[in-house]
């Protein structure tokens, strides 16, 4: 028998619950990288447009249908088919999203463990430990295997705590300290000499490039990666909403703290570069060309920090501070995904399918990392750059095109009276039917042929 399910014991709960799982390094790595690139002020203006027209509408299709068959992913498609073959089709896509949170888990699990050594070098300077905090910001396998695993270990601890008491109290905490962090991080860098030719560079946008075919699908590639959206991770969160929330009121929520966080990492990391630049830190190679997103994070920024004097060492812990939290409030949300299954589909108790899913995930890093030249990149590429467009795609058709219209206006309403009279009802399934499918193809198929 399975364990009784658990439900977010209030809005808020959920809302940070759903945020902290979209606001991970893809707003905080990601976003403010991709926007340096590609056009600043352009890309910021593209990527708006995107996430609310389009990565919005997707968002609200995996909470409607978790709510409503409040369950994990494989049974939930399976309960909204409406034939043998798209039962089928629903459990293949369930367990294909199951295992792609698991992969991506698994290496994102190596970067936070980078993160987390970082954390702990301005420590180590402080206390004058020099050796141990070389050692920290070097790469090796010693320390990615270390601080792998204890990332590992944090996010299991948490999810072990079920809905309630692991993943709405922690992420109840941990957004609020993400929040105060960054903001106090962006007041002290815009202070500082640079910075305003980097706010010039990303809020003023150059239209010209706006409608660069190859900003755009970077945007919408970048809106639905930073959403969490496609491997299941909303999904079985909407499972755990009440049936009396406003679904399209908390979707909205979700997307506006989500949007708004990645607008404030780019506010953060591009004028932070241009300080760096200012001080006699290269941020663009001799092509003209940004540096790599690894080396803006772990190189520019720290060689920015060492800049700053006494004031860089707290500055440098704030920072990466940060970025383990972000971390961590999606790791949970991916670990949550496979647990689910296991819980619900085998009867495991919470306790056991945590500490044995996580086992496994651990020992799929530690393959990683002992052949991290030959698997880091195949493993991001599979789970981000092929299946997580496709499961995107296949959640928009069965929402738009397999389950049943009236079903679907049914769960909307139970806790939104005169849904149908609404304008998101009257825009929503147009768009989840043809818009999103059209533009997640399209996305898929520009990352495949570049």
């Amino acid at each position: 028998m399975a364990a009784p399910r658990g439900e977010f014991s209030s809005r808020l709960g959920f809302i940070l619950a759903a945020a902290g799982s979209a606001v991970g390094l893809g707003n905080i790595w990601g976003f403010p990288t991709q926007a340096a690139s590609n056009g600043g002020g352009a890309f910021l203006l593209v990527y708006l447009i995107m996430a609310f027209c389009l990565a919005y509408p997707a968002l609200m299709a995996e909470l409607i249908i978790g709510r409503h068959a409040r369950a994990n992913s494989v049974i939930a498609l399976r309960k909204i088919a409406n034939s043998d073959t798209t039962r089928h089709l629903g459990a293949a896509t369930g367990f294909a999203g199951i295992t792609t949170a698991s992969l991506i888990l698994s290496f994102y699990a190596i970067v936070a463990g980078w993160m987390l050594a970082y954390f702990l070098e301005p420590l180590c300077e402080l206390v004058g430990w020099s050796a141990g905090a070389s050692w920290l910001t070097e790469f090796s396998v010693e320390r990615n295997l270390l601080f792998m695993l204890a990332f590992m270990l944090l996010t299991v601890s948490i999810i072990c705590g079920g809905v309630k008491d692991g993943i709405e109290k922690w992420s109840t905490r941990l957004m609020p300290m993400l929040l105060v962090i960054m903001a106090l991080l962006i007041v002290y860098v815009l202070t500082l000499d640079g910075a305003m030719a980097g706010v010039r560079a990303y809020l003023i946008p150059d239209f010209s490039r706006a409608v660069e075919p190859q900003l755009i699908v970077s945007a919408l590639g970048q809106a639905f990666f930073s959403m969490s959206l496609g491997v299941g991770t909303m999904l079985i969160y909407g499972s755990y909403i009440g049936r009396q929330e406003n679904l399209a009121s908390l979707g909205r929520a979700v997307t506006l703290i989500d949007i708004g966080i990645a607008v404030m990492a780019g506010l953060l990391i591009i004028p932070a570069m241009y300080v760096a630049q200012s001080n006699g830190v290269t941020i663009y190679d001799a092509a003209g060309n940004l540096v790599a997103e690894e080396s803006l994070i772990f190189t520019v920024l720290p060689a920015l920090f060492d800049t700053m004097g006494a004031a860089g060492l707290f500055v440098a812990f704030a920072f990466f501070a940060l970025m383990a939290i972000a971390a961590l409030t999606s790791s949970i949300s991916m670990l949550e995904v496979p647990v689910a299954y296991a819980v619900e589909s085998h009867g495991l108790q919470r306790k056991r399918a945590t500490f044995l899913i996580g086992a496994i995930i651990t020992l799929v890093s530690t393959v990683i990392i002992l052949n991290f030249d030959t698997l880091f990149g195949l493993v991001v590429s599979l789970a981000t750059r092929y299946s997580q467009p496709l499961l995107g795609l296949m959640l928009t058709v069965f929402a738009g095109w397999i389950w049943h219209r009236a079903s679907v206006l049914k769960e909307l309403k139970a806790g939104f009276a005169g849904a149908e009279h609404s304008w998101f009802w009257k825009i929503w399934p147009p768009y989840i039917r043809y818009v999103c499918p059209v533009a997640i193809l399209t996305v898929f198929l520009q990352l495949v042929l570049s």
